[in-house]
């Protein structure tokens, strides 16, 4: 790993290329969910159901082994002699479910109780109360989070936004891969000087080499990781801001991952937030791309 120093373009603030773009998605949101409460009952309830999703609960058990030990002038060896497991036998404190359940999900009681009823697994509660509730919140935190998601919208604060002093490279000085970092040979393109650090090789770094190669492609940047939109599952931070060139100027937020990559659930939901949180922008699009090429396939379909 190597510490170098990533510098920002002098004067790239005032860029008329930059600000082009920026002056669309500098702004802050703030989002609403909607979603019914029935398809959040039925859906957990199913997902419950099904022992793939939540496997069985089990009784709470005690596993013993006794080794014999052989002590040498080498050193010391065992093998196990004996070995067995017992169920616990013993009296159950059940606990608050829906008091538990609702601590960590901010439901109803009313839904909760549909939720367990529902899924036809209620008993297991009478096997291993925690592993049961903690499997339950599992299910019932994601069903909920998917159906947020999938009703969130954003609607810009006002005349809030990201300040340029955020844009300060005092401090900027990372420690980083040499194969994660674009060299910069054309800082007119971009607002970095002199190196763009990245995410990873295999996508990125193509990607970025064609951004700086291409006419067509006027302004591109790495979006700085203080820029960030809140989702009800945590912040998200963009990857590129691109600015193409055509008979008419397109703006591009481009979300650049692999389709080999197994993206996980929470990624593909925060993409889903962000793609809403730009509907807000004008004349802004937002794609999930693996390269240049799908960007302008995407921008004119």
């Amino acid at each position: 790993m190597t510490g170098k120093k990533v510098n920002y373009r002098k004067g790239f603030e005032v860029d008329p290329k930059f600000l082009q773009i920026w002056e669309k998605i500098k702004f802050h949101s703030k989002y609403s969910v909607d979603y019914k409460t029935e398809e959040l009952i039925t859906e957990a309830a199913k997902a419950m159901a099904d022992e793939f999703q939540m496997p069985m609960t089990r009784e709470s058990s005690v596993r013993s082994s006794t080794y014999m030990l052989d002590i040498t002038s080498v050193g010391v060896s065992g093998t196990i002699s004996r070995e067995g497991g017992t169920t616990v036998q013993r009296s159950i404190i059940i606990p608050d479910a829906m008091g538990y359940i609702q601590s960590k999900t901010e439901l109803t009681r009313d839904t909760i109780l549909k939720i367990l009823k529902k899924s036809g697994r209620i008993n297991e509660l009478l096997l291993n109360p925690q592993m049961f509730l903690d499997n339950a919140v599992g299910i019932i935190q994601a069903k909920l989070q998917e159906l947020m998601i999938n009703g969130i919208r954003y609607e810009k604060i006002g005349h809030q936004f990201y300040e340029m002093a955020l844009f300060d490279d005092s401090d900027f000085e990372i420690y980083f891969d040499e194969k994660l970092t674009f060299v910069v040979d054309d800082p007119s393109k971009t607002i970095y000087d002199n190196f763009i650090p990245l995410d990873s090789e295999t996508v990125e770094m193509p990607f970025a080499r064609e951004c700086e190669s291409r006419v067509d492609i006027e302004f591109y940047f790495k979006l700085p990781k203080w820029f960030k939109i809140n989702t009800p599952i945590g912040t998200y931070n963009p990857d590129w801001a691109l600015v193409l060139k055509g008979e008419k100027k397109v703006y591009f937020i481009a979300e650049t991952k692999g389709y080999d990559q197994e993206l996980r659930k929470t990624e593909q939901m925060k993409i889903k937030c962000g793609a809403a949180h730009f509907k807000n922008s004008e004349n802004v699009i937002f794609k999930k791309v693996s390269s240049v090429k799908e960007v302008f396939d995407k921008a004119k379909s």
